[in-house]
């Protein structure tokens, strides 16, 4: 049997992320899934809406079929 695997090329928190500082947030999702590391990358409310910003993966970690990743904003999009 193997072992799912989700790639994703966003990060999607239906507001579940955790503030940890500043612009330092962590987030974890079911299953296992794999993120690029170190890139900029969207950050989305939900998976259809606009962009709110991106992020560069700092720390991604499986375990227990869950994937937690600790990400830093690098830029907003304004609401205005």
């Amino acid at each position: 049997m193997g072992m799912g695997l989700e790639l994703n090329t966003m990060i999607v928190t239906k507001g579940k992320e955790v503030r940890r500082e500043e612009n330092l947030f962590q987030l974890q999702k079911e299953g296992y899934r794999l993120y690029p590391m170190h890139l900029p990358i969207d950050v989305r409310k939900t998976k259809h809406s606009d962009p709110s910003g991106f992020g560069r993966i700092e720390k991604m970690e499986w375990k227990d079929e869950k994937t937690t990743i600790v990400y830093r904003l690098i830029s907003l999009n304004s609401t205005n």
